[in-house]
């Protein structure tokens, strides 16, 4: 879906959207309480893996969130032989699209990566799809790496759809993950890398600024890239 109507944007109205569209997200962010269960503090850096749509936005969101040394778009949910764009795409595979954040707990808590990807990152009311994308592999999901994770997630999800902080229930699955696979190279960075890309400018570039609205203590300007990650190892 993404990739169609991208190339029809493209070839139709690119300059018309980037520039002169509306500058709002195709979901808009919700003001969310923070969670009142969240792990324990930890030595080292941690892993989260989350999905939430096209991954592009979300990678985007996280790189622009201090605390997170690194942020990878990628596949999870599927098998190792499954775990490329073209097949994931016919959303048969298992995987969604997702991110692998790595973040210092010293500086960022799972709770607060939480509360940003339900409040800016994506609506986790929508099942099966977000924004213009639908699918499975566009589905919500947040796949643990720890059983603290988990009921973190658990009790958080509760937590909100208690307080009804949406109009609808979060649709959000939470398991435990098996394996997370990195996409291709040109995924990386692609909202820093295409910030006027139609696609982009419409539907995720918002969700950064929403990010820098709404958790302005926990955004940072500059953001921390995957290429710049591999260009240091």
């Amino acid at each position: 879906m993404r990739r169609s109507v991208l190339s029809l944007l493209a070839a139709t109205t690119a300059l018309t959207l980037a520039f002169a569209a509306p500058t709002r997200a195709a979901e808009d962010a919700v003001v969310i309480p923070a969670p009142t269960m969240d792990a324990a503090p930890a030595s080292g850096i941690q892993t989260a893996v989350i999905a939430g749509g096209c991954f592009w936005g979300v990678q985007g969101v996280f790189q622009h969130t201090a605390g997170v040394v690194n942020a990878v778009s990628g596949y999870a949910g599927g098998s190792k032989a499954t775990a490329d764009y073209q097949t994931v795409s016919s959303g048969r595979t298992g995987h969604a699209e997702s991110v692998e954040i790595k973040f210092d707990p010293k500086k960022i808590s799972y709770g607060k990566i939480l509360q940003i990807y339900f409040s800016v990152a994506h609506d986790p009311t929508q099942l099966n799809r977000q924004g213009p994308d639908s699918g499975t592999q566009y589905r919500s999901a947040i796949f643990t790496t720890s059983d603290e994770q988990k009921k973190v997630a658990e009790a958080y999800i509760a937590q909100l759809d208690g307080a009804k902080v949406f109009s609808k229930p979060i649709v959000t699955k939470v398991g435990a993950l098996e394996a997370f696979y990195p996409a291709e190279g040109y995924h990386q960075d692609y909202l820093t890398l295409h910030p006027n890309q139609p696609y982009i400018a419409y539907n995720d570039i918002p969700k950064v600024e929403n990010l820098k609205k709404l958790f302005a203590a926990n955004y940072i300007e500059k953001p921390t890239l995957v290429s710049a990650s591999k260009a240091t190892n």
